[in-house]
């Protein structure tokens, strides 16, 4: 049972390793103008924020006008995590019988 059970995790792993790898393998080349990161949503930021959102730090106008939903389901997810490893980690109390 205890190999069956080493055997499917190490698959699971090697399946992850995998998926990674082809993720990265998809990702642009580093440094191309083309690139997506250099497109019209960064000269939208820039130039029309204080338009769109009447904040006059452009910093915060992304983080929580444009892009709140993104923080907010971030939030969500470091909060899940540290909560799974808090009860991955916290000793598990055995019941004694007959007392």
């Amino acid at each position: 049972m205890v190999k069956i059970k080493n055997l499917l995790i190490l698959i699971i792993v090697l399946l992850a390793v995998f998926g990674v790898l082809l993720a990265v393998a998809e990702l642009p080349p580093y440094g191309m103008a083309d690139n997506p990161i250099h497109n019209q949503v960064s000269e939208r930021y820039i130039e029309k924020s204080l338009d769109d959102t009447g904040v006059l730090d452009m910093v915060t106008s992304i983080v929580l006008d444009y892009r709140a939903y993104d923080t907010m389901f971030e939030t969500i997810v470091l909060f899940t995590s540290t909560l799974a490893v808090v009860l991955t980690l916290k000793p598990i109390k055995k019941e004694e019988d007959g007392k």
